[in-house]
């Protein structure tokens, strides 16, 4: 094992630090927000939220009333109410979810928004909560976006 030394080393002042904090937690909710989003109505059968959940790059499916968000559904979601079909076929499951449940079973209905004029820091102190993994973001009222923890977390790692 080897032992290595610093030397010359002098402490941060953290003043960089904090320049670049406050331009960071200042920055518009829309730098970080996903907008091409797949969203599904409140009418549509639950299992075509879970195909389109299935091997996608996105856990967060905002839920729509018309043209206004109403829920938030997750794959985590769908997989409570069939949690003892453990072996079911893919047919099996989709055929239990539709004749079973609807989109509004499955959904989370308490939805946490935001403007499009909030900040990042508005959005990462809600998601610091640990009490949900994401955000919509409106404006009037009708869906612009979604921030979740993975979008903050490579808008902190591209910084």
């Amino acid at each position: 094992m080897m032992s290595h030394r610093c030397q010359d080393v002098k402490p941060y002042s953290g003043t960089a630090l904090n320049t670049h904090t406050e331009d960071v937690r200042s920055e518009p909710i829309t730098t970080v927000m996903t907008t091409d989003l797949v969203s599904i109505d409140l009418d549509q059968p639950l299992s075509e939220a879970y195909h389109a959940l299935q091997g996608a790059s996105f856990e967060h499916i905002p839920v729509l009333d018309v043209d206004r968000p109403v829920g938030m559904l997750s794959s985590t979601d769908i997989l409570r109410l069939v949690y003892d079909a453990e072996g079911a076929s893919d047919k099996m499951l989709t055929s239990m979810l539709d004749h079973q449940f609807n989109i509004e079973d499955a959904m989370s209905s308490e939805l946490v928004t935001l403007t499009t004029d909030a900040t990042v820091h508005d959005a990462a102190e809600i998601l610091a909560e640990g009490k949900v993994h994401s955000i919509v973001v409106v404006d009037d009222g009708k869906l612009t976006g979604i921030v979740t923890t993975t979008d903050l977390v490579r808008y902190l790692r591209d910084l």
